[in-house]
């Protein structure tokens, strides 16, 4: 591939992605909205309409993806390892600045990308990253922040439950109506620029007064998800491929979901509302880097 049509394709890439975000930015910073009730259909019906969507289908068998479950756990869990030493010097509590630095964007951001880097056919990698990334999250992330977490409500989450259910569905072999799988689809395709759209309106509340704790944030995040990646690819190995899609995932900044926690646990929410927000900004241009590598 030359040159020109490398960049091309990371353009084609990055564009559509960024196109969304700002227009719900513009449109936000016109319009004040709220998200609430869009960010809980979203989590409550579109996401898990999109991974029972991709679970069940035939094309999707677990099996191909165990490696690749196990490098992304790896990455996750790794990075705060690595983060962790540095929060005494950066004078921060774990507690504020490791969740944001092991739990990244895969959702909002790294379904739609993986797809428009590596086509279609790679929907079920990206959902498969999701998922491990997310049930991460909502288990060893609650459990950071609050030890007396009750784990088992994991388990009532609409997303979790969809999972389970296109689980047994690819294991079984089953097929899914036309009908109901045409209604399933439909509904699934709303996540992906439901989730950008909400990405957007979230950049309208970015707050520059932590901007050097965002800034380094915004470099640790990356760095510490892409040495763990180089890593695992040098002691176990992988595939090329899933070493692309594993370094993609691996450079994704920090979840919007982790300042809506740290809220909800009070663990210095305005500084992870910097630390997030600033991280996406500083995304745009570390991402096309990693994309000219991998592509």
């Amino acid at each position: 591939m030359d040159t020109s049509t490398l960049f091309l394709q990371i353009f084609n890439t990055v564009f559509p992605l960024a196109s969304i975000v700002l227009v719900a930015f513009l449109y936000a910073r016109v319009r004040p909205t709220d998200m609430t009730v869009a960010n809980r259909l979203n989590i409550s019906v579109f996401c898990p309409a999109l991974i029972f969507s991709v679970m069940a289908s035939k094309e999707f068998h677990i099996a191909q993806y165990v490696d690749l479950i196990i490098a992304a756990a790896v990455v996750v869990l790794g990075s705060g390892l690595l983060v962790w030493p540095l929060c005494k010097w950066l004078n921060i509590s774990p507690k504020t600045l490791v969740p944001p630095m092991m739990f990244n964007n895969s959702g909002n951001l790294g379904i739609p990308l993986i797809v428009l880097a590596f086509g279609e056919s790679a929907l079920p990698v990206a959902v498969v990253l999701f998922l491990t990334e997310n049930l991460l999250h909502f288990t060893v992330g609650m459990y950071l922040l609050n030890p007396k977490t009750n784990l088992l409500n994991v388990l009532k989450m609409p997303m979790i439950i969809a999972t389970a259910l296109g689980l047994v569905w690819s294991l079984q072999g089953w097929t899914v109506l036309p009908a109901v799988k045409v209604s399933v689809d439909m509904m699934g395709q709303i996540a992906i620029p439901l989730m950008l759209f909400a990405l957007g309106v979230r950049m309208t509340h970015v707050d520059f007064s932590q901007w050097k704790l965002g800034v380094i944030s915004g470099i640790l995040c990356p760095l510490s998800g892409l040495i763990m990646a180089v890593i695992w690819q040098y002691f176990v190995g992988m595939s090329a491929e899933n070493f692309a899609y594993l370094l993609i995932f691996a450079c994704l900044p920090p979840a919007v979901l982790n300042y809506m926690v740290s809220e909800l646990y009070q663990q210095e929410p305005h500084k992870v509302a910097s630390i997030v927000l600033i991280s996406n900004l500083m995304s745009v241009g570390i991402i096309p880097c990693v994309l000219f590598y991998v592509l």
